[in-house]
């Protein structure tokens, strides 16, 4: 207890209590599974219950349990006076007067200048929307599946139309990808309701996923970017070993659950190919039953539905599973080129504690910006900028990002930008420098 505040035990209700004092270390002490608080504005709150009814999951608040949240706070509500209703039975009290704003080492400087820099995006309205193009983006998604059934529909199942169907397919479930990511992220509507209801259509019904089961993930990673045990995006399963300090790790531990001095080249067989149709499906549909998600497993089931209604007269019940298989298989590859090429690269480590924009920058990079780059990836090649502000509509990456590059570049951070096919390519170098840590670890160390 700081100050001769009184302290509340884990979960305990705060109101009518008087309300506590504290330092950075008592704060920090309370980061247990079962004892959580953590610091908005330097107001103190017990999160240990509420955790449990969080909307975007107990993992994602679970990793600012001990630590100062203000910043991950900011940018994942765009509706602060929505939220303060939920944080005010919570608030158990204040850091003392003596305590600074930022906790351990975060430089109070850049906290600053992205706080002010965070103020001027919002009032030049960089947080605001044209719906309009959102649902030109979905009407493009739909007549890329009208196309794909007409033209087997019209002109025969042959071989040649089968694999232009597929093509198709896989671009309009790529597309469908990053446009559920849009609602997913709260970045077309005001109204948070809004969002949610159409991102349960868009993963739902048009790609036959699970919008909660996106949600816990997705923001755990970016609230965590390529931090072990905080990002589920880097938690490979022991098929791969990622950035500098894992693979020494792994090899001084003798740990070989793979030959992983070779993951660069098997990569291509178990990465691309599987993730999407394989691993993700599976772990979606596990999800949602033991979850007793039915709400959403009602969603996924009409998008089988639609499919199966479309193409099992063409093709028959094994044929159009193939096709769907195959469908997968293709747009499984586009996703994880695209959503690797801007993270696996970059610095993967334990918790460092750093502030939001040196964490942000250490573990994203860009894409050189153009009209392909843009749509191909759903724009994100600027993966910067949408870290750092996660619910600004995509159409805004470009008008924010040379703020941004202007404030990396007053505090010495480095901003990256490189080709499409540099990223893709630096995906391969940097398992295949992993790999090398990793034997020689297990070698010699």
């Amino acid at each position: 207890m700081g100050g001769g505040g009184q302290q509340t035990e884990p979960g305990e209700p705060t109101s009518g209590k008087a309300k506590g004092v504290y330092t950075w270390e008592e704060v920090q002490s309370h980061s247990g599974k079962n004892d959580q608080w953590l610091v908005i504005d330097r107001k103190v709150y017990n999160i240990t219950q509420w955790a449990k009814r969080h909307p975007g999951g107990f993992r994602v608040i679970g990793h600012y349990a001990g630590e100062d949240a203000t910043e991950a706070f900011t940018a994942f509500h765009p509706d602060y006076k929505f939220v303060q209703k939920f944080l005010k039975p919570l608030l158990i009290g204040e850091l003392a007067a003596t305590e600074p704003s930022q906790d351990r080492d975060k430089n109070a400087a850049i906290v600053q200048d992205f706080k002010t820099l965070r103020a001027q995006v919002e009032n030049q309205g960089l947080l605001q929307s044209h719906p309009s193009f959102f649902f030109l983006h979905l009407a493009h998604i739909v007549l890329l599946e009208a196309l794909a059934w007409l033209i087997v529909w019209m002109w025969g199942t042959g071989w040649i139309l089968t694999l232009l169907c597929s093509v198709l397919l896989a671009t309009a479930q790529s597309q469908a990808g990053w446009l559920q990511h849009d609602f997913g992220h709260l970045s077309v509507f005001k109204r948070s309701r809004w969002n949610h209801v159409v991102h349960k259509f868009v993963i739902g019904h048009l790609k036959g996923a699970s919008a909660n089961w996106w949600n816990h993930r997705h923001f755990q990673h970016h609230a965590k970017p390529n931090i072990f045990t905080k990002d589920p995006d880097i938690n490979m399963l022991n098929i791969f070993v990622l950035g500098q300090t894992q693979p020494v790790e792994y090899g001084i531990k003798k740990i070989k659950h793979m030959p992983y001095n070779h993951q660069h080249q098997y990569f291509f067989l178990v990465g691309p190919p599987l993730l999407i149709p394989v691993y993700f499906y599976m772990q979606i549909m596990k999800t949602m039953i033991s979850r007793r998600d039915w709400v959403d497993l009602a969603w996924s089931l009409s998008y089988y539905l639609r499919f199966f209604s479309c193409y099992i007269p063409l093709y028959g019940v094994f044929g159009s599973l193939a096709l769907m298989f195959f469908v997968r298989f293709l747009e499984s590859h586009w996703f994880v080129w695209v959503t690797q090429m801007n993270h696996i690269p970059m610095d993967i480590d334990h918790e460092k504690h750093k502030d939001w924009l040196t964490m942000q920058l250490q573990s994203t990079c860009n894409i050189e910006q153009s009209f392909f780059n843009d749509w191909f990836s759903g724009h994100l090649n600027f993966q910067i900028e949408h870290h750092l502000f996660p619910t600004m509509p995509r159409h805004n990456y470009h008008l924010v990002a040379p703020q941004v590059r202007e404030l990396c570049e007053k505090h010495g951070i480095p901003y990256r930008v490189k080709t499409l096919w540099r990223g893709f390519a630096d995906i391969v170098t940097s398992l295949k420098s992993s790999g090398d840590l990793w034997l020689d670890a297990y070698l010699h160390k």
